[in-house]
């Protein structure tokens, strides 16, 4: 694992947060330098970055607000200004709110697509020919199991993870030639995100393994299909057997 990705630069969009958190901190340990993105909340994410450090790696924390259009582009500039190149793009950053069906209003709906779906396609076109041209690459999409079921947080959430499915699978053949991946990881009640809507300590938590998963589970997932240059269009779920695919 070490191998794969000592020495690259991976942008981790949503670093603020457990999971991103925990991936940046994986992607350091395994030798990358990270660059984390955050909207609201810069002390968590500059707590990633002295950890990274700290580990003897470079770090570069942006605030990007993914809702507008040019903040892709602009914060993917951002890295290569202070790293020279990105090779791995990890698009984590994400917006729930849980809502019915007959409350869901056109100003969220284009958020959350704005958020969930345009910014990590943004972002991959932009690192996209780069990686082409040194015939290296790596894209992951945080997914949700939402995409595959429908989920509870509401038709706007499910929608926009499912359009990632969509972008992986078109990419994914026709670049996979050039050395560049594109995957996706659906996960699904991973404590401490927010996108959790059940209670840990009920007995008759619906999880088949009974337990919430963690932010370290996801993060060891996503190494894995890092530096799995065998692995491409594929969406992989982690969910403690919720969802039998």
């Amino acid at each position: 694992m070490a191998e794969e990705l000592y020495g690259r630069c991976a942008l981790v969009t949503g670093g603020s947060g457990g999971i991103g958190g925990a991936i940046s901190l994986s992607l350091a340990a395994a030798g990358a330098d990270v660059v984390l993105t955050y909207s609201d909340h810069r002390a968590p994410a500059e707590g990633i970055a002295d950890q990274i450090r700290a580990l003897g790696q470079r770090a570069l924390v942006l605030a990007a607000d993914l809702r507008m259009p040019d903040a892709a582009a602009a914060t993917v500039d951002a890295a290569r200004a202070e790293f020279g190149q990105v090779d791995v793009l990890v698009a984590n950053a994400g917006v729930g709110h849980q809502l019915s069906w007959e409350q869901v209003e056109l100003d969220l709906w284009d958020e959350t697509m704005a958020v969930n779906l345009r910014a990590p396609w943004l972002m991959t076109r932009a690192v996209l020919p780069e990686m082409i041209s040194r015939r290296y690459g790596r894209i992951l999409f945080l997914s949700s199991i939402a995409a595959l079921n429908g989920g509870v947080i509401g038709p706007h959430y499910a929608a926009s993870k499912a359009g990632l499915h969509g972008l992986m699978h078109h990419l994914a053949a026709r670049v996979a030639g050039a050395g560049v991946t594109v995957n996706t990881i659906a996960p699904a009640l991973i404590a401490g995100t927010g996108f959790t809507a059940v209670n840990p300590d009920n007995p008759a938590m619906p999880v088949p393994v009974g337990r919430l998963g963690s932010a370290d589970d996801v993060a060891a997932m996503v190494l894995a299909m890092l530096t799995n240059s065998y692995l491409t269009n594929k969406v992989i779920t982690l969910d403690g057997g919720i969802y039998p695919d």
